[in-house]
């Protein structure tokens, strides 16, 4: 009878030490709980901020200029063939160098559109443990999150749908006239061998660079929510963010 009185003590003293790290590790599920939230709204409130931001990023990001004309996420002439576009500018084709830029945003805005059911299908995966780690975190932990989570699968995926993109916007039709015209204006300076122009894998590029863009919109979809109460467009979110965040 006494070992099991003192089993019972012991089990006791065990859960109030956990009750007491619990509170004291998840301030904002304890202060959530309080507000009437449960761990499974929650989790379902950071979820669908993710997906708000997502659904509104891919929105912005395919449409037309949604990239060529947003200077925080425009996909510039590639790093690798800089040479290129300074030599066919100094030769006065800045218009050339002007469309083949754009037709690389075409193509990034094009992908987008293939974007948020990958988004979608990333985000159902969330865990609790994630979850509480993303409510605890930066501006943009769930971005980061998402971003951890998906760049490799969405890698994946994006690139055959860039390529196919390039092709839609015609990519070539702009590329192949600028190395061509690169390389007439090295014949007729004289330039070197040494000094040929790299032709970079236009395909990776654009996919890295649409990427890129599309988890910088979400931040910034996230820090939206996070901090301004217009942007919590459900009554679910005005619960999380409004409730749990400020726990």
């Amino acid at each position: 009878m006494k070992k099991c009185a003192l089993l019972v003590l012991l089990l006791a003293g065990l859960a109030l030490v956990c009750c007491a790290e619990l509170a004291t590790i998840l301030p904002e599920l304890a202060s959530a709980a309080g507000g009437g939230l449960t761990t499974e709204e929650i989790v379902a409130g950071l979820k669908e901020a993710l997906v708000v931001g997502a659904t509104n990023s891919s929105s912005t990001a395919a449409k037309n200029d949604g990239f060529n004309l947003n200077s925080a996420i425009r996909i510039p002439f590639p790093q690798e063939a800089i040479q290129v576009k300074k030599t066919l500018e100094d030769a006065g084709l800045n218009n050339l160098v002007s469309q083949f830029e754009t037709s690389l945003n075409r193509s990034a805005e094009e992908a987008s559109k293939k974007a948020l059911p990958i988004f979608k299908n990333a985000i159902t995966s969330m865990t609790i443990d994630e979850a509480v780690k993303i409510l605890r975190g930066s501006d943009y932990a769930a971005t980061e999150y998402l971003k951890t989570k998906t760049t490799a699968a969405l890698t994946a995926e994006f690139t055959p749908v860039v390529g196919n993109a390039l092709k839609t916007v015609n990519v070539t039709r702009y590329w192949t006239p600028v190395v061509t015209a690169y390389n007439m204006a090295r014949a007729v300076s004289g330039g070197s061998s040494s000094s040929k122009a790299i032709d970079p894998d236009l395909e990776a590029y654009v996919t890295g660079k649409a990427l890129e863009g599309l988890f910088y919109l979400i931040g910034e979809e996230e820090k939206k929510i996070r901090e301004d109460p217009a942007a919590r467009v459900t009554e679910l979110l005005q619960k999380v963010f409004g409730s749990a965040l400020r726990g």
